[in-house]
Parts: structure tokens; sequence; C-alpha cells
């Protein structure tokens, strides 16, 4: 089996590292190249950092704090905010960056995730999925522009959809449970890990070193993604990583 993932998130706006809750109520969480070398000594299998604001302002990430935190690094590192084109993918690839992470550009352009992926490898895109419950329909519906536009899509059928385009990995955010603390959405999680054959990383709800153990042995995760409990120290990823051990998942 696979050793699972414990992946810091720096969201980042204005260019500085924020987190809130369910996408909103932004608070301030520090530096980003900062954050990224502490996490990188901190024993982080992986760091993503998302420019939150980049898709609804209509401007690419920042190219050079992309230069900046991947010089400070030495685990693989994903970008994600404001990708539109694969110009786009290759100036951030070149920056530094082991990844890119594709969301709002990827449902208004899905051939951006096949050009992207015969271009760099599978491995090089990664395709987040921010997802929220709709009780009309009982369906998880997509979002894009950091959560403030709803679309039709399903996020099963759509998670499917990516990975047949050559999406390597998913990177799946339950706006519900987002900033929360009370448990990642391990229903919506289950139910795209089952459903794809490439590694979701679940995102949204952690609180607890119990939640990861919950959202990959019930969840079925391959990796877990966590903010505000890592930047306010309520927990560190040592920590997790020592309790998921004594609870026998294997981690790196």
């Amino acid at each position: 089996m696979l050793a699972k993932r414990i992946i810091p998130c720096l969201d980042v706006k204005d260019g500085r590292v924020v987190k809130g809750k369910q996408f909103v109520q932004l608070r301030d969480a520090g530096d980003p190249v900062a954050l990224a070398m502490f996490y990188n000594h901190e024993g982080a299998d992986e760091l993503v950092f998302l420019d939150i604001s980049a898709s609804s302002e209509g401007r690419n990430t920042m190219v050079e704090m992309v230069k900046q935190v991947a010089a400070n690094l030495n685990i693989p590192f994903t970008v994600g905010g404001g990708i539109h084109s694969l110009e786009n993918i290759k100036k951030l690839l070149r920056a530094g960056a082991d990844k890119v992470s594709l969301n709002s550009s990827a449902v208004a352009n899905p051939d951006l995730i096949r050009e992207g992926a015969d271009f760099f490898g599978n491995q090089c895109i990664v395709c987040a999925i921010d997802a929220r419950w709709h009780q009309e329909s009982g369906t998880y519906k997509v979002y894009t522009h950091g959560g403030r536009r709803a679309t039709d899509l399903d996020a099963i059928a759509w998670a499917k959809k990516v990975v047949r385009l050559g999406a390597g990995e998913i990177l799946l955010t339950s706006m519900d449970q987002d900033g929360e603390k009370n448990g990642f959405e391990l229903n919506l999680t289950r139910a795209i890990s089952d459903a794809v054959d490439v590694p979701v990383i679940a995102s949204g709800g952690a609180g607890k070193a119990s939640d990861f153990l919950d959202v990959f042995e019930k969840g079925k995760a391959d990796a877990a993604l966590a903010a505000s409990i890592f930047h306010y120290k309520e927990t560190s990823v040592a920590s997790v990583k020592a309790f998921l051990k004594e609870k026998g998942v294997a981690v790196r």
C-alpha cells in the first residue's frame, strides 16, 4: 500500500497566506515563503499553493512568488489559481512548481487538461474540484472561481471526466466542511475515490488527528490537505503522522 501523504495548503491573497470558513471570512495566516520553509522542515510530504483570488480577479498566479517558494523547498509543490493556458502551465513549472492545479479554467476549457497532460505528463496535472451538497438534487455540485460560482456539473461525473482527459490527481475540497474543523466530508471523498483510478487528495474539515485517520480509512483518500490547524499551530504535521503510525497507517 502506498504511504498516505499529509499536505499543508497555502491559500494566498494579496501576497499573504489566508484562511477562512466555507471560502469566506478570511483572516491572515502569515508569509507564504516563510510558511513554506517551515513546513518543509516540519516533515510535510508536499505543499499546495493556491492563489485563491486569481480566477475571480482574472489574473495569472504570481510567478515570482512561486520562484521564491520553490527555491526554498525540497518537497513536491503544486500551484493553482488563474491558470488559463498551456503557456501559464509552462511558466509555473519552469518557475519551480512540480504540478499545477486546474479548477475554474478546466471547467471553462476541459481541453486544457488534455493539453497539459500531453505536453508535461499526467503527473504534472492536478484537477481541483470544489464541491457543495445540493439537497434539492441530492448531488454534490461543482463550484468555480474560489467557490463564488455554482455550476450544473455533478462532482462525481466531473471527476471521472477529468481523469479521462488526463488529470493525474484530484484535489477534492468539500465547501460545506471547509474551515469547520469537524472532519472531512467522508461520503463525498469515498464516492470520488471509488469512481477514479488516480490519487485523491481530501480537503476541507480537518480539525484533529483522528480526522485524518477517518478520511484515509473511511474516505479512501490517498492524501489529506489541511490549512488552519497547521498554520495556527493547533497541531503539527509531525503529531498527525505520529498518531497515524500508532493506528497502523503507512505514512512517509
